[in-house]
């Protein structure tokens, strides 16, 4: 009896890993490049305010995946995270108050304002992670749904600071006295506020994409995944349970506070009850629509329950309003997100990454039976070869034999 051991060799198709990622990802980012770039240059302000909308809750969408995706952490208190953010920038950035009856503001540059909501909302995900995360799954959904309802009745009854049930004004970005909400030139080449602002929030998402996809890679973003999977497990491997909720509590709070200062900037003008539990489900249909733990996922997301509606919209495919009970827009905007959330939840629970990650997978299938003419046979030669044939029967001892 003999098992011949044969030497593995290079499969004919097979390349080693490249440092830089494949050409197919390359020619991506360059068909991406150069449609910003047409984009940019021929847009409407219509449709910049249609993409810088939905850029902006593609940051808001990135930071409640973190939490939910990432780490697992059922989360229904993104919008009072937001809200902390708005009104940070609102106070450091505002106009300083002519009346008694104004709003505070200090007047700072964005380059202050906001860092700082991004901060100031971490500081308060600090506080409130310790108690909050004492709980999971469904418990610890309603105490962030109960952040919402909170923070709407303070945010109602700050006046100084949020301007009372009537709201307030937000301020623009801008470089001394040039401001975003305005049409500016920039050494020679005039900018719109669409195109400024368009800049700006791209800028923000992806540094915001690159950040959160590097910490998924590193320790950290494996301790997340881990608590996510399995506690119990997580823990017997020696991942502290409390340090990886709280640092995806206070990653997902951070830039939740920077979507929100920079929605109410774009915006110019939010209530406090802006910031309601149908916006936060919003957030919610988007993450699980795009595809969870995923960074591009949270981007489609953002454009199928965000983007899509205010398309529809703007080619007027809908009334915008009926007294006859019909169809409008605003109920479409629900029915499209919650038909989205029956049917990925059912047919796709990665969303829509997922449909693009099996097409992906065909392809590359595909591709790969092309270049080889399909899976080569495996051979094995059973001949007696010396150099390469171990004999069990000399290995045991027959006979007595070596006792």
């Amino acid at each position: 009896m003999s098992i011949t051991v044969t030497d593995q060799k290079t499969r004919p198709g097979s390349r080693p890993p490249q440092l830089l990622g494949s050409r197919s990802r390359w020619l991506a980012y360059g068909i991406g490049l150069l449609l910003v770039i047409v984009f940019f240059s021929f847009a409407t302000e219509d449709w910049f305010s249609i993409v810088n909308y939905t850029l902006i809750a593609a940051i808001a969408a990135l930071s409640l995946n973190v939490l939910s995706g990432y780490a697992g952490q059922v989360s229904l208190g993104i919008t009072f995270f937001m809200a902390i953010g708005a009104y940070t920038a609102a106070l450091l950035g505002g106009t300083p108050p002519t009346t008694a009856l104004d709003p505070q503001g200090f007047g700072l540059s964005f380059l202050i304002w906001l860092p700082a909501a991004g901060i100031v909302a971490a500081l308060a995900g600090a506080l409130i992670g310790p108690v909050a995360l004492r709980l999971r799954g469904f418990y610890l959904a309603i105490v962030t749904l109960a952040l919402v309802f909170i923070g709407q009745y303070v945010f109602m009854n700050i006046a100084p600071l949020t301007g009372g049930p009537q709201g307030r004004s937000f301020p623009p970005p801008g470089f001394g006295d040039l401001a975003f909400n305005q049409q500016n030139d920039y050494f020679g080449i005039a900018l719109t506020a669409g195109q400024q602002y368009f800049l700006l929030i791209l800028l923000v998402l992806v540094l915001s994409a690159l950040f959160v996809a590097n910490v998924m890679r590193s320790r950290a973003g494996r301790a997340f995944r881990a608590v996510r999977d399995h506690e119990v497990g997580a823990s017997i491997m020696g991942v502290n349970l409390f340090e990886a909720k709280m640092g995806a509590f206070i990653l997902s709070s951070f830039l939740a506070g920077i979507a929100g200062a920079l929605l109410a900037s774009y915006t110019s003008y939010v209530t406090p009850d802006y910031w309601s539990l149908t916006l936060a489900i919003q957030f919610v249909a988007a993450i699980i629509v795009g595809g969870i733990a995923s960074v591009w996922g949270s981007i489609l997301g953002a454009a199928f329950v965000f983007g899509l509606p205010q398309v529809i919209d703007y080619f007027s495919l809908l009334p915008t309003s009926s007294n006859s009970g019909g169809l409008t827009s605003g109920n479409l905007n629900a029915l499209i997100y919650g038909a989205l959330i029956i049917v990925f939840l059912l047919f796709e629970p990665e969303g829509v990454i997922g449909l693009v990650r099996r097409v992906q997978a065909l392809l590359r299938k595909a591709n790969r039976s092309d270049a080889e003419g399909g899976e080569p046979a495996e051979i094995i030669d059973l001949s007696p070869a010396p150099a390469s044939r171990l004999d069990v029967e000399d290995a045991a001892p027959v006979n007595g034999d070596g006792e």
